[in-house]
């Protein structure tokens, strides 16, 4: 078992400190970020709550993403609360935050070389378009711990991070269906 620091700690004082897990360190971050820096939040605190505490919104944010560069997502309302997974909260302006234009695959094979689950990005982001649902079981999407480095490796832009993550819900929706 793999666990990160926080989630040792709570673990430890869940166990041995019957302390439940009410609060995370979140690390607010961004090159427009006046005061960046990690910050110790209540579970639930508004995350509009925690970059006012960096210094506020920058005007040229373009997103706000929830978790890392590789692995996070877009948060749409800042005002809905932080969890027990929140760990980062990243501030895009305009330029960091455009997605580049997606072009054909050149069949580079680098996001095959990069992925640390040996899958083949390129192949399950063209089955996700499909919805080729069964092939993707077949392909082991459901191995893809969702890293990002396929997506961030790809000289074609291509966002295959977002494909896989799509194909892989409903490749998840249709093996929990068929267990009933």
């Amino acid at each position: 078992v793999v666990q990160n620091v926080g989630t040792a700690l709570a673990v430890y004082e869940a166990v041995l400190k019957r302390k439940p897990l009410v609060e995370r360190v979140v690390t607010v971050t961004g090159k427009s970020v006046k005061n960046p820096g990690n910050f110790l939040c209540r579970i639930g605190t508004p995350i509009a709550e925690v970059i006012k505490a960096a210094g506020g919104l920058p005007e040229d944010t373009a997103k706000v993403i929830g978790g890392g560069p590789m692995m996070g997502r877009a948060i749409f309302n800042i005002d809905s609360p932080l969890m027990k997974g929140s760990s980062g909260i990243l501030l895009l302006n305009e330029k960091e935050g455009e997605r580049k234009p997606c072009k054909n695959c050149i069949r580079c094979t680098k996001c095959v070389s990069i992925c640390p689950m040996g899958l083949e990005p390129y192949l399950l982001m063209k089955l996700s378009q499909y919805n080729l649902l069964e092939r993707m079981e077949e392909e082991k999407v459901m191995d893809c711990i969702e890293c990002g480095s396929c997506s961030f490796t790809c000289p074609a832009d291509r966002p295959l991070l977002d494909y896989i993550r799509l194909g892989k819900a409903r490749t998840g929706m249709m093996i929990r269906n068929r267990k009933k």
